[in-house]
């Protein structure tokens, strides 16, 4: 199994939540929440983190599709994001299903004392690479 950091990333409308992982991808944990600015701002914020971390790849949620063909949805805003993020960097990029990722991390927050209106963003990037990771761990998933 290979080893090396890996950045998770959650993207949202106003914020992109990260996590990142230990050198043997077993744990996740939280780094920051990053507020949206420029597209061109926002990946540059994500690659200096990444090389800064030396991360040898992303994990990106994926929000789930069950929209009728020809609805937008979320999904294809994170697909397109995807797209034009890959453009920005050499590193693999991973997406994962982030599906139930916000209310774990409701949840989290609440155990955690986190004030209410409190972003949970950077919990929800750390829930979804850290479900990779197990599912790494696991043999049901494969890194690039």
């Amino acid at each position: 199994m290979s080893t090396g950091r890996l950045i998770g990333l959650d993207h949202g409308i106003k914020r992109i939540g990260i996590a990142i992982s230990d050198v043997s991808r077993t744990l996740a944990r939280e780094v920051t929440i990053l507020t949206r600015k420029t597209r061109v701002e926002d990946f540059a914020a994500i690659n200096a983190l990444a090389a800064k971390e030396e991360a040898t790849g992303y994990v990106i949620g994926m929000p789930s599709s069950d929209a009728p063909e020809g609805v937008h949805t979320q999904a294809d805003t994170v697909k397109l994001w995807i797209e034009r993020f890959r453009e920005t960097t050499s590193l693999p990029i991973v997406e994962w299903d982030e599906q139930l990722t916000s209310d774990d991390a409701r949840d989290i927050a609440r155990q955690h004392k986190r004030k209410y209106d409190a972003p949970i963003d950077d919990l929800a990037a750390r829930l979804i690479l850290q479900s990779f990771l197990n599912a790494l761990h696991d043999d049901l998933a494969t890194f690039p």
